[in-house]
């Protein structure tokens, strides 16, 4: 079987939904921005020679639908050739773009493919226009399998016993590390910027717009419980709303020697799992457990974790499970801080992690994200010199 490997990995920076810098942007703008800047940072590489770009998204509907993904392909002036796919594993959409593209390279399905993401929180809002759960779905059978997000980040809260202080200050950590990475110039090879128009004036964006620097503990503290009255879970210590795109390009590891790439992250070993969808946010606990299997590799061996935050409660309680070293996970920052522009969010992540890794001089790097419905992903990467 063949080596597949990352050879390519920008975004946009992460807008604020409702009122942030792209609220007058496309989606399947931003996603040809970042497609077509992924494909041009490969010095050497025809477009021609992709076989096909998987773009993640989890509301796939209004602008985001209509196989999204192959309209990305025609704004990004693409060869009329290369292929274009929508896919949707909500929260992990865009990282089970980077894992089917890696498949499809080491089964020799393709020697050369896109892996992006995009979500327009403003434009298409969590849940979409059209919702038409299965009414048994309401008692009875899997009375948890649409749960809201928020409840499920409070019955980790009660189930690990993990309380309001451990919260704001595992979110205050995270806004302290992206304030920080920004301050320090980290984000800037990855972050494109995008020409936008708010409120009639252009400008460019090129920031993740929900870090703040002066977040504290104390500032958290004084938040109300959001989604459950006497609850621990707030805005605060919750990842925001968000709209952003980012894109990764993939080969085979014989064409990016080839093209004399380096460095360049070979795909270690995939992983997906389910859980219970009413602690969903334990689903990182079971992918890790596979994933570290099928790499034949310990916890000991990963420099780098990027641990998705989708809550920080989700975070410490996968932390506790899997008994993860906090040095180790989101040196950057994470999506509390961030932002959580759910499909776009595992490629968001993997960009940020490969860019780490090179900065850092990092070998072995793991992405695990949990996902709405009770499920986890997670990707091991190497860097190869």
């Amino acid at each position: 079987m063949r080596n597949a490997v990352l050879v390519s990995a920008v975004r946009t920076g992460v807008g604020r939904a409702k009122k942030g810098s792209f609220i007058n942007t496309r989606v399947d703008d931003l996603g040809a921005i970042v497609v077509k800047e992924a494909v041009n940072r490969v010095k050497g590489l025809d477009p021609a020679e992709i076989e096909d770009v998987g773009v993640g998204c989890a509301i796939p509907e209004a602008e985001q639908g209509m196989n999204v993904a192959r309209i990305i392909t025609f704004l990004a002036r693409l060869p009329l050739s290369v292929a274009g796919t929508t896919v949707n594993r909500f929260c992990g959409s865009s990282l089970q773009t980077i894992n089917m593209a890696a498949q499809a390279i080491m089964t020799d399905c393709g020697d050369v493919m896109v892996a992006a993401g995009v979500e327009h929180m403003t434009h298409v809002p969590m849940g979409g226009f059209s919702r038409s759960p299965n009414p048994r779905f309401g008692s009875g059978d899997f009375p948890s399998a649409y749960i809201p997000m928020g409840l499920t980040a409070e019955n980790l809260a009660e189930k690990y016993n993990i309380g309001r202080a451990a919260q704001d200050e595992y979110a205050a950590w995270s806004h302290q590390k992206a304030a920080k990475a920004h301050r320090e110039g980290l984000y800037k090879k990855e972050i494109i910027p995008v020409e936008v128009e708010v409120e009639g004036q252009k400008k460019i964006m090129a920031t993740d717009e929900c870090v703040r620097p002066d977040t504290t503990v104390e500032v958290l503290s004084t938040l109300k419980a959001a989604f459950k009255e006497g609850g621990t879970v707030t805005a605060g210590n919750s990842s925001p709303l968000n709209d952003a795109a980012a894109a990764c390009v993939l080969m085979s590891e014989e064409r990016a020697k080839a093209l004399g790439i380096s460095p360049y992250f070979r795909i270690v070993a995939m992983a997906v799992a389910g859980c219970d969808p009413a602690i969903m946010g334990i689903g990182p606990v079971p992918a890790v457990q596979k994933v570290l299997k099928r790499a034949k590799m310990a916890l000991k061996d990963i420099e780098v974790i990027e641990l998705n935050e989708a809550f920080a409660v989700q975070n410490l309680a996968v932390i506790e499970e899997l008994g993860l070293d906090r040095s180790k996970i989101n040196p950057r920052g994470g999506a509390v801080a961030i932002g959580h522009p759910l499909g776009a969010t595992g490629a968001r992540i993997m960009t940020t992690l490969v860019h780490e890794m090179i900065d850092n001089n990092w070998t072995i790097g793991l992405e695990t994200m949990c996902i709405g419905g009770g499920q986890g992903i997670a990707t091991i990467i190497e860097r190869v010199r």
